[in-house]
């Protein structure tokens, strides 16, 4: 491997046509002994004669040297250009984010489009989940999460960016009222659920367990968008969460907030405290509207 600072010395001496002129050009302190030391080592290194001296002190590349130079000439160009965007954050790159698909459908979108006019070049990479992992933060899988997170350990920093309402949801077709219907006369039909064991499972329990309903028949779905599908077809009702207060829309569905109990949940952003400087995460953050 090449030894940059011997590359660097010969490109300096290359480009300003001579040790002396390259001495007092560099952009460090450095004396001619030290450049000629550095050229002779990288030709020993390459076995290779790079210069040759065409006047008192006036070197010229030979045909090798010709070669490497227009090759490291770019890199040394645009190098203090490139430090200095790297320095400022002036520059684009990735960023992976991890949603649930209520949130990739209703919230993301505003958000998305706000960045990209930011940062028209960054690489964007939506992964959709069915619940947080906050582990893919600490290994760094994601860079962001975008969920409901019950408790936030300590290394991890987290803003509320909207609020989620429990809401019922039952197929426009069997329900032709303003009032909701009681969740005792849909016990017969089929209730829609999440999957068993996940955090949303465990709150539409608890909601009709308060009402002391159990559903005969169930279908279990992976997704809020799911559930909808499968409302709007007329193949079920369930509890879902809302952005809208009001509930979810659709012209086969009718939706109404869930008052017993009356569930709000925070949808966090979240990120690593300690994750290296990330120019597009903070570019995400400036345009992210917060929940006071």
């Amino acid at each position: 491997m090449i030894d940059l600072h011997r590359l660097a010395g010969f490109h300096l001496v290359a480009t300003s046509g001579g040790y002396a002129k390259a001495a007092r050009a560099a952009p460090y302190p450095i004396t001619q002994p030290a450049l000629h030391q550095q050229v002779r080592k990288l030709e020993q290194e390459l076995g290779l004669t790079l210069l040759e001296r065409v006047g008192k002190d006036r070197m010229l590349p030979t045909p090798a040297g010709a070669e490497l130079l227009q090759f490291v000439s770019p890199f040394f160009r645009d190098l203090p250009m490139v430090v200095r965007r790297l320095q400022s954050g002036d520059f684009d790159g990735a960023l992976v984010i991890q949603a649930e698909s209520l949130l990739i459908r209703q919230l993301l979108p505003g958000w998305l489009a706000a960045l990209r006019r930011k940062r028209p070049k960054i690489e964007l990479r939506l992964e959709e989940i069915a619940q947080p992992d906050l582990d893919a933060l600490r290994a760094g899988r994601t860079d962001v999460l975008v969920a409901h997170v019950p408790e936030l350990p300590d290394d991890i920093a987290a803003e509320t960016v909207a609020i989620v309402h429990g809401c019922l949801v039952v197929p426009r077709a069997t329900h032709h009222g303003k009032r909701a219907p009681r969740l005792t006369d849909l016990a017969d039909s089929t209730f829609l659920s999440y999957p068993p064991g996940s955090r949303h499972h465990a709150l539409q329990l608890q909601a009709l367990a308060l009402h002391g309903v159990t559903p005969r028949t169930t279908i279990a779905l992976d997704t809020a968008d799911s559930i909808l599908g499968f409302v709007e077809s007329g193949l079920g009702w369930s509890l879902v969460p809302s952005l809208d207060p009001n509930g979810p829309s659709g012209r086969r569905l009718a939706a109404f907030p869930l008052e017993r109990p009356k569930i709000t949940f925070p949808i966090v952003i979240a990120w690593r405290k300690d994750a290296p400087e990330n120019p597009m995460l903070d570019a995400l953050l400036e345009v992210v509207p917060r929940v006071a």
